[in-house]
């Protein structure tokens, strides 16, 4: 399950923290922050974890500083670093510092659960889960094959992104702003249209009788399965 999968993410600049543990908790995961590099030291050092994020411009420890100490009595834990320095020279010094990824901000949601789950997979703390299943859909996240009623469906990589997130939580209501904060990253502003115009353009490819995404007036949407 999930919610055994603990994750750590140590990042100080509150509105991209919110924006990640909030992502992570709707995917299922158990979730612990830390504001600053010394207190994420300390949990990492206290509570076991499966994965950690963590920024690499943090206050009183620095995240290389950090993930450099962790390797010292946790060699195996994955840690994806976040960081606004996108740089080859950047990056390199992130890997060896002791991260297994690294993502610049900003970014979408869906990538950086996929960079987790990748993460996970690699360390086989997780089973490893590649194809959702909702009623006659499928959608395999490795080839990016999506099939409806057993057809292939050509998705661009936002509606690919938004129907995985609605198969992930299938006959369950899902918000705006849930879907905002999955599929666009942190920065976007949530005052536009988007995510209507977003549903529009997946139900012209998957669902033109409108059976499969129900609107829900004031709430969000809902994916319903059909055989």
């Amino acid at each position: 399950m999930l919610d055994s999968v603990r994750i750590l993410i140590v990042e100080d600049d509150a509105k991209i923290a919110s924006f990640v543990v909030k992502g992570l908790k709707q995917e299922g995961y158990a979730v612990d922050h830390a504001a600053d590099g010394d207190t994420g030291l300390t949990l990492a050092n206290t509570t076991s974890y499966d994965a950690a994020v963590v920024d690499v411009m943090l206050p009183r420890l620095d995240g290389l500083s950090l993930v450099k100490r962790l390797r010292l009595t946790l060699p195996e834990l994955p840690v994806l670093f976040l960081s606004a320095r996108s740089t080859v020279e950047d990056r390199v010094k992130g890997l060896q510092a002791g991260g297994d990824d690294y993502l610049t901000k900003p970014f979408a949601f869906a990538e950086l659960s996929a960079r987790v789950q990748a993460l996970l997979r690699r360390s086989t703390r997780m089973p490893e889960t590649t194809r959702l299943e909702v009623g006659d859909m499928t959608l395999d996240l490795v080839s990016r094959e999506v099939r409806v009623a057993d057809e292939v469906v050509d998705l661009q990589p936002r509606e690919f992104a938004l129907l995985g997130y609605l198969m992930r939580h299938p006959n369950r209501p899902v918000t705006k702003t849930m879907i905002l904060e999955h599929v666009w990253d942190y920065s976007f502003d949530p005052q536009t249209n988007v995510v209507d115009v977003l549903v529009s353009r997946l139900r012209s490819k998957i669902d033109p009788e409108k059976t499969r995404i129900e609107t829900m007036r004031g709430v969000g949407y809902i994916l319903h399965g059909r055989n």
